[in-house]
């Protein structure tokens, strides 16, 4: 069968010829990772009161996303170490155990330790479905797979706050973890039995120590700086942060076993600037996300549930133009990168004079263009860096989409965090320091897009393959 009569088949010939459960496992994997934080965020409160943590309270969040990143970065190289069967169902058995922790926990130092394994095991499982995505499906397959990705992401923005909202009125927040744990049980029960004969252990493989070395200390001071009070000191974390990011390129560039693909750091090729605009684009994305509800609720009177579907028009958005450009020819794929980079300007700069005081659907209008904009370029952008990669680099390459993304989210949620305390929010959430914030963080960001966007042009034009 030709492609071309093979791509006229569409969602049908997607699932055909055994790819169907490996589809499935992947939605689990995805769901996973994504109602996981949604449904955390929103019963923490519940938490915090019954287990005295109101000290360590965003300290969860950064637990869970130092393991995240560390964990889908090394994901590739993992994989094929201990072949993506073994290493995706122990994935699924690491998350399983930080959900139990985290639902018998006695006091908060152990609800941390069980979100730190949460964080690692759900990136492993992350990062191992991209390597899976990018090992067992034909690259004219990507883009719906990744459009049926951002529709389990949807899917859970809407039903995550949902659930969690249940359980934490209903005074049992423990639940939402056994329910987790289940799950992830079952993940690693059908990873051995879907993925039994792929990807293979190799011999012979080493372990990137220097590289999670340092990106341990990137990312750790990333994380430190989105919760650190004092402005200055944020600051100067993020920036240290992002130099030691830099510095994991420059190592990896030189070292005999790799983190990262070949010239990963080096923007004239595919590789290095489609990773260059996941990065960029998705750190000025995080504003909305972190300090969107609290603005909502101190300017608009909204409840945190409604604040909190306003901000999730970003992911129906995402959803809906994912779907709809999922069949785009490969033709087509560059331009919906380029216009989904710049909707995503758009959306910064409608955001930056609404969220003050303008009618509220014209938030929901820039929540909805920002997710739009992803909808539109990241399938594409995900294919394009994955067609670009060598044989050998593969695995790692599939699987660093996900570290970059996560890190870009990091990266972003300290930005804004840094610009909202020199703003005062960092003093307390009023009036004056919410108007001042609903300008300033969505104001700061664009910027970050501008680099997004013109690395996306790069990747759509001029960059070249190797």
């Amino acid at each position: 069968m030709s492609e071309t009569a093979a791509a006229s088949k569409g969602w049908i010939d997607l699932l055909s010829q055994g790819r169907l459960p490996r589809f499935a496992l992947i939605c689990l994997g995805v769901w996973l990772n994504a109602a996981d934080a949604l449904v955390t965020a929103t019963i923490m409160p519940s938490v915090g009161a019954e287990l005295g943590g109101y000290g360590y309270f965003s300290w969860a969040t950064a637990g869970f996303l130092v393991g995240a990143i560390l964990a889908g970065a090394s994901a590739g190289r993992l994989s094929e170490i201990f072949g993506l069967r073994n290493a995706t169902a122990v994935a699924g058995l690491i998350y399983g155990l930080g959900c139990l922790m985290s639902a018998a926990a006695p006091d908060i130092q152990v609800f941390l330790i069980g979100r730190l394994l949460q964080g690692a095991g759900g990136g492993w499982i992350s990062g191992f479905s991209m390597v899976a995505i990018a090992l067992l499906f034909p690259e004219r397959h990507l883009a719906k797979v990744f459009a049926a990705v951002s529709g389990v992401w949807g899917i859970a923005t809407v039903l995550g706050p949902l659930f969690g909202g249940i359980f934490a009125g209903s005074g049992d927040w423990r639940m939402v973890f056994w329910l987790f744990a289940g799950q992830a049980v079952a993940f690693s029960a059908a990873a051995v039995w879907m993925l039994r004969t792929d990807n293979q252990a190799q011999e012979g493989l080493g372990v990137p120590w220097r590289q999670l070395g340092v990106l341990t200390l990137g990312v750790g001071a990333i994380a430190v700086a989105d919760v650190t009070q004092g402005w200055l000191a944020a600051t100067g974390l993020v920036t240290a942060g992002l130099l030691l990011l830099a510095l994991v390129l420059w190592v990896d560039a030189r070292a005999r076993v790799r983190l990262m693909p070949h010239r990963a750091g080096d923007l004239r090729t595919v590789v290095g600037s489609g990773y260059a605009a996941m990065f960029a684009l998705t750190a000025a994305s995080m504003g909305l996300s972190v300090y969107g509800p609290a603005i909502l609720q101190e300017l608009r009177g909204l409840t945190p549930l409604w604040a909190g579907y306003v901000i999730a028009a970003e992911a129906l958005g995402w959803t809906v133009c994912a779907l709809l450009v999922a069949d785009t020819s490969e033709l087509w794929d560059g331009r919906w990168v380029r216009f989904g980079s710049v909707c995503v300007i758009a959306s910064l700069v409608i955001l930056t004079w609404a969220m003050k005081g303008q009618a509220l659907a014209w938030v929901i209008a820039g929540s909805a263009l920002l997710g739009a904009g992803f909808g539109f370029f990241w399938s594409f952008m995900s294919r394009r860096v994955m067609a670009a990669l060598a044989d050998e680099d593969r695995a790692i390459g599939a699987s660093a989409i996900t570290a970059v993304r996560q890190t870009g989210a990091a990266a972003g949620a300290a930005i804004a965090g840094a610009t909202a305390n020199v703003v005062g929010f960092g003093t307390g959430l009023t009036v004056a320091s919410a108007q001042s914030a609903a300008v300033w963080v969505f104001a700061t960001a664009i910027p970050l897009a501008v680099v997004g966007t013109w690395a996306a042009f790069r990747l759509t034009g001029s960059a070249r393959k190797a």
